[in-house]
């Protein structure tokens, strides 16, 4: 006769070790400005678009526990835990083009973008 457990055995997301998220020195430039006045810039993503999530940024006052904190070209920046799987990897970059600027996120996780480029799949 065996012996199962017949619990699952969880993996916890904060025992996970992670490649990290990075920042180009035009994002880091960017991050600093925006945070002047002591907010944190934090990353994550959220269930959006026809490919399945999309990357969901906002300055925060502080961190919150579940969050992971990187450190890039001096830049401190936090990212939402739950957002790991899918960014883990990431560099973040800052483009101009024209009159447009946005953040770039350089993903080695992604399958698939939509068309519009809203949104991405993994």
């Amino acid at each position: 006769m065996s012996t199962r457990s017949t619990e699952a055995e969880q993996i916890s997301l904060l025992d996970m070790e992670w490649q990290g998220v990075t920042l180009t020195g035009d994002a880091a430039r960017r991050i600093r400005q925006l945070c002047s006045e002591g907010s944190c810039f934090h990353l994550s993503v959220r269930s959006s678009g026809c490919t399945g999530f999309a990357y969901q940024v906002q300055l925060i006052e502080s961190p919150c526990d579940d969050d992971v904190r990187f450190l890039s070209h001096d830049v401190e920046f936090y990212v939402g835990l739950n957002a790991m799987p899918m960014i883990d990897g990431t560099e973040i970059d800052y483009v101009r083009q024209g009159l447009n600027s946005s953040f770039v996120y350089n993903n080695p996780n992604v399958k698939n973008m939509c068309g519009c480029g809203e949104s991405f799949g993994v």
